[in-house]
């Protein structure tokens, strides 16, 4: 049977457990405990450290940057940029060497960026997982840590003599895009790789084939980190010396500074000049240089590759904020 109901039972039972319940404060309820704290601490000195980690490389950087322009101020002007050396080289601009090096750079990337890209495609979407393609992984790798003097025996080797180029425009070009294919290929499969597979699971289960998947879907969203490593390319080649110091540069040329002949000056068999190579001259071949004109050429150079490298950067910012994932 159950017991009768005592109220003054129940009211007594009340009023212990109120004494026993202590009412905490909202400032208590939520004060960091030990452990919380610590976290924070460390949160803080991670956030310092890599504050100072950055600082360190951005503050010498912008020293060095800020030494070489007001070094070079008193010769950077625009007739520095479109009048020939002259006077063997101690006066007059850097207009030879410029147009050389964008030669250079262009016709490297018009042979390294469709054979680059191909074989990224192929490697990331065609070959399958065995040792052949490990191998050319491995390959692909160690190609890019090759120093670039061995690029310029390699052209030498394969171009100039093998192929018969002759220490020519072509042979120079040829080796600038062996150097710099393993960044094009790497960029290429990173950014086919991080399409996701879904994509391509809902392409092939309406009918599409490979190729039409690769053509219509995979590319054009990875398109941002595949033009990011082919600009990259040409930074890279634009500031190379050695692959073209046997294969296709030379010392001094005289190109008409008007007209236009003035920009398309050099046949693929032609030697030509280059602004890393005329930067080399300058500084250990020829006396009576003054300082600025020195200093000129690598703030030339320098600017060169920032302003490509901004417009990488500039156009991976552009194609990004414009994919629908």
């Amino acid at each position: 049977m159950n017991e009768p109901f005592d109220a003054k039972s129940s009211e007594n039972q009340y009023k212990l457990l109120g004494e026993l319940t202590v009412p905490l404060d909202d400032s208590e309820l939520f004060t960091a405990t030990s452990v919380e704290h610590w976290k924070q601490v460390t949160e803080k000195i991670a956030w310092f450290v890599c504050l100072l980690a950055t600082l360190v490389l951005i503050v010498p950087m912008m020293a060095i940057l800020t030494y070489l322009l007001v070094q070079a101020w008193p010769a950077l002007s625009f007739s520095f940029l479109v009048e020939n050396p002259h006077n063997y080289m101690t006066a007059g601009g850097i207009w030879a060497p410029l147009v050389g090096t964008f030669w250079l750079v262009w016709i490297s990337l018009l042979i390294a960026a469709p054979v680059g890209v191909l074989a990224g495609v192929y490697l990331n979407e065609y070959a399958r997982d065995n040792w052949c393609t490990r191998i050319i992984n491995l390959a692909v790798v160690n190609l890019a840590g090759v120093p670039s003097i061995i690029h310029a025996l390699f052209g030498v080797g394969a171009f100039v003599m093998f192929a018969g180029m002759g220490r020519s425009l072509l042979a120079a070009s040829c080796t600038l895009a062996v150097m710099t294919l393993p960044v094009i290929i790497t960029s290429t499969r990173e950014a086919l790789a991080a399409v996701p597979r879904a994509f391509r699971e809902a392409c092939w289960n309406l009918g599409a084939s490979r190729w039409q998947t690769i053509r219509t879907i995979v590319l054009p969203n990875s398109i941002s980190g595949i033009l990011t490593g082919v600009i990259l390319q040409v930074s890279r080649a634009a500031g190379e010396t050695a692959p073209i110091l046997f294969t296709g540069a030379v010392f001094f040329s005289t190109l008409p500074e008007y007209g236009i002949q003035a920009f398309f000056p050099y046949g693929l068999g032609d030697r030509c000049m280059a602004l890393s190579m005329h930067l080399f001259t300058l500084s250990t071949q020829v006396r009576g240089v003054t300082p600025a004109l020195q200093y000129g050429t690598a703030v030339v150079l320098i600017g060169l590759v920032l302003a490509v490298n901004s417009l990488s950067i500039g156009l991976r910012v552009y194609l990004r904020s414009r994919k629908k994932w």
